[in-house]
């Protein structure tokens, strides 16, 4: 018959058995830093976007790298180029910057760091830390330092309304102003 060894093996074999059909369950742990709000709902990388209105070219948005949230409804970019269109289809400015944000509910688009916008037919360079490009009028402002220089004069200061193509624009609180022949001498 059973010997007392294999007795006991039974039995501890049994108990083994019966304590992992128990139904208590382990849970595993959960990561509760990670809000949901804070993940992006898409991921895009060397993208290009077109914005049109009424069938016309108005910009083209070159970016590394974009992620869109969905609160706040807003699009975060990397390493940013647009490139506006006048109604004739004609490139009349470009911008870059190294940080860029777009507000979805408004489409106004924020360039930050490193910002330099430039009209190469009217030969301006516009320079700051931070602008933005507001969609109901379709003016660049800002309230940070900016350079504008021009072939005739250079103009620093503070605080900026300006037209897309760089053309029309004021400072509002100008700090220097000089003429390039001054500078060049």
């Amino acid at each position: 018959m059973y010997s007392g060894s294999k007795y006991l093996s039974l039995i501890f074999i049994f108990s083994l058995f019966a304590i992992s059909c128990s139904d208590v369950k382990i849970k595993p742990q959960i990561d509760l830093t990670i809000e949901e709000e804070n993940i992006p709902i898409q991921e895009s990388w060397n993208s290009k976007i077109l914005f049109t209105e009424n069938g016309k070219l108005k910009g083209i948005l070159y970016t590394d790298y974009l992620e869109a949230f969905y609160k706040p409804k807003e699009k975060l970019l990397t390493n940013v180029k647009v490139e506006f269109f006048n109604p004739s289809g004609k490139k009349t400015s470009q911008l870059t910057s190294k940080r860029g944000r777009i507000n979805d509910l408004t489409q106004d688009m924020y360039a930050i760091d490193s910002v330099v916008a430039i009209n190469d037919s009217a030969k301006v360079k516009l320079e700051s830390e931070e602008l933005m490009w507001r969609k109901k009028d379709e003016k660049i402002v800002s309230d940070k330092f900016v350079r504008i220089t021009t072939e005739t004069e250079v103009i620093e200061g503070y605080g900026l309304v300006s037209d897309q193509s760089i053309e029309n624009y004021v400072i509002k609180d100008v700090t220097y102003q000089t003429t390039t022949s001054a500078i060049k001498k």
